[in-house]
């Protein structure tokens, strides 16, 4: 796809590039990770940054994971949304169908464990990547969404938002029989919401325009790859790790410089930084501790380490 504005298609480009990233094994897992883990937890005073891994045992497809979505879907850029009528029109016959199974998913263990921690005074607070707002389910209190989150539906023109129940109940009025028609598995839906349709079933589908201006070009309230993280956003986090004494990571690559730019401040800062992923990360080789398991079982004995 080709842009007019030369700016546009450079950031799309770059957009790209970061979706397209292949994280391979750089490193060897820590000798002794659960033990130094829990040490730094028992510490105190640690931010933990989680991504796609904290979710899947929530329904949550990832992105980059051993059952990783990439391999069949490419998530659409920000310039692509913006600037390309047909494709924004596409997502949201796709998202209609696919929202239902993210509003479904439920907290899991992790994110029950990360409350406790947090109860315990043991973390700081959590940084998330997901946008699947389970961590807010949960009941984590200091919680920095980077991503945005899939609650909220926002007009591009004039600035409204709206929820994204309300938004869904005027989709529903403008498609009726839609979701009967054009029904997907569970598993065929994408971390996003985005799910596979026909040309005719995006065809079919008609678009509820903006209860303010009456224009259709709408968006989740969540950060694309291409579209910069809102500045007060990313200042709150960056402020959480400078009242912080430690990092832990908990089920992300860090192929996204989003994230991966905390691991980098941290060490910079002098700071621990702990790994916790099922499978390799951009950083791992980086990292004060690399611990290579999947985040559920790992919370599950931290937990019982910790006596919580």
């Amino acid at each position: 796809m080709a842009f007019d504005d030369a700016a546009v298609e450079l950031a799309h480009r770059s957009a790209l590039r970061s979706i397209q990233r292949v994280v391979t094994e750089t490193a060897t897992p820590t000798p002794g990770a659960r033990e130094k883990v829990a040490q730094q937890l028992r510490a105190g005073g640690v931010m933990v940054l989680t991504g796609a891994g904290v979710s899947t045992e929530s329904g949550v497809p990832d992105y980059r994971g051993p059952h990783g979505t990439l391999a069949r879907h490419t998530p659409m850029t920000y310039q692509e949304f913006r600037y390309d009528q047909a494709a924004s029109h596409r997502y949201w016959a796709r998202s209609f169908v696919g929202w239902r199974v993210m509003d479904a998913a439920r907290p899991n263990r992790t994110h029950f464990a990360l409350v406790e921690l947090e109860r315990a005074g043991l973390i700081t607070g959590v940084v998330t990547q997901n946008v699947d707002g389970l961590h807010k389910q949960a009941g984590t209190q200091r919680l920095i969404a980077l991503h945005g989150d899939m609650e909220h539906v926002m007009c591009l023109e004039c600035g409204f938002s709206e929820r994204r129940g309300d938004f869904d109940a005027r989709l529903e009025a403008c498609n009726a029989g839609y979701l009967e028609r054009w029904v997907v598995a569970a598993d065929e839906v994408n971390p996003d919401g985005d799910v596979d349709l026909s040309a005719q079933a995006v065809e079919e589908f008609s678009m509820a325009p903006c209860v303010r201006c009456g224009s259709v070009l709408l968006k989740p309230d969540v950060v694309y790859f291409g579209e910069p993280v809102p500045t007060a956003r990313r200042d709150a986090a960056y402020e959480l790790l400078a009242q912080s004494q430690s990092l832990l990571v908990l089920g992300s690559s860090l192929a996204v410089m989003s994230g991966y730019r905390f691991m980098l401040d941290a060490l910079k800062q002098g700071k621990p930084v702990a790994v916790v992923n099922g499978g390799p990360g951009r950083g791992d080789a980086k990292a004060t501790t690399l611990w290579r398991t999947q985040v559920g079982p790992a919370c599950d004995v931290l937990l019982d380490d910790l006596g919580l």
